[in-house]
């Protein structure tokens, strides 16, 4: 088995990469290596990875279809991973066009070479914000989602209907993975538990959206990894899951974790529903536990522990 895997220089390509070598399989990384959030710390994982013979990197884009194909000639790999994406769901209100290049034709190209290469299994990140304003809960694969509310979850959605229709035409097996609010060990810089401990650690107050009224289905990373890597052993013709941990925590609770485990009180600033958030999410993830045998074990609290432990460690705080 050989596996590419796009955004392998991120935080979940990252884990997902490491997973994949320490179990034996050759792993060929693309990542352009942008500047969304420091370049340093995905060098600093991809540090890690090239320390493994079995791992190839290459630096590149999805959109670059030239690129993709000489990927594709040379290393031909049997499976695909998906994961290199413009993320972030407030940053899509800024910069639209940034998730028109990647997140649409960077995914159009390497489906399309998948199906020409005969992968036999794409598996690609599709997220919990295409649920957008959904009023039932938990969030089952089932539901309509039809109304995205940000530039962000709308690719996402494209995305899921994009594997659909190439799984119907050309037979291709594919698998979109809705993750849900992911944290942990070299995690994103963007995401609420990086943002929260860096500024009480500098003393900053931290920004509380929604005036603290908001929950979250915070979803470990390695518990991710368990379901990205059961849906790259299992191929389906055309399926979607839901990998949460199914259990939604409220935003006060997750700070109060983060401090005490800080040792520190955050100074907080209280703000509005950011445009394109939403107030809550949680994974029905009955269907993803059925089918693929995902069961995540880590709590907030455990989680937590770990990031911060991992932050002093890196940062030498």
């Amino acid at each position: 088995m050989s596996y590419l895997i796009t955004g392998a220089a991120g935080f979940i390509g990252f884990n997902l990469c490491m997973k994949l070598l320490l179990r034996g399989d050759r792993v060929i990384g693309l990542d352009n290596l942008n500047d969304y959030y420091d370049v340093n710390l995905k060098k600093a994982r991809l540090a890690i990875l090239e320390k493994y013979e079995n791992f190839s990197f290459i630096k590149g884009d999805l959109a670059d279809l030239d690129c993709l194909k000489n990927i594709f000639h040379d290393h031909k790999p049997t499976h695909v991973c998906n994961l290199a994406a413009q993320a972030g769901v407030r940053y899509s209100l800024i910069n639209p066009f940034a998730y028109e290049e990647s997140n649409l034709k960077g995914f159009l190209n390497i489906m399309h070479l998948s199906k020409e290469f005969n992968v036999e299994n794409f598996v690609y990140a599709s997220s919990s914000s295409v649920y957008g304003n959904n009023k039932k809960t938990p969030f089952s694969v089932d539901d309509t989602v039809d109304t995205p509310i940000s530039i962000y979850a709308a690719t996402k959605k494209a995305n899921e209907l994009m594997a659909h229709t190439y799984s119907h035409l050309y037979d291709l097996n594919t698998t979109g993975l809705r993750f849900f609010t992911v944290y942990g060990p070299w995690g994103r810089p963007d995401m609420a538990l990086f943002l929260f401990t860096r500024a009480i650690l500098s003393g900053e107050p931290i920004k509380v959206f929604n005036y603290g009224k908001m929950q979250r289905d915070f979803t470990y990373i390695d518990d991710i990894i368990q379901g990205v890597v059961a849906s790259l052993d299992t191929p389906f013709k055309y399926e979607i899951f839901n990998i949460g941990n199914s259990q939604t925590v409220e935003l006060e609770t997750y700070i109060n974790c983060i401090e005490e485990e800080l040792g520190i009180k955050a100074k907080r600033e209280l703000l509005p529903m950011q445009p394109g958030d939403v107030p809550a999410t949680s994974a029905d993830i009955e269907k993803t536990t059925r089918m693929l045998g995902f069961k995540p074990t880590t709590n907030v609290r455990q989680g937590i522990k770990k990031f911060i432990k991992w932050y002093r460690e890196y940062y030498k705080v």
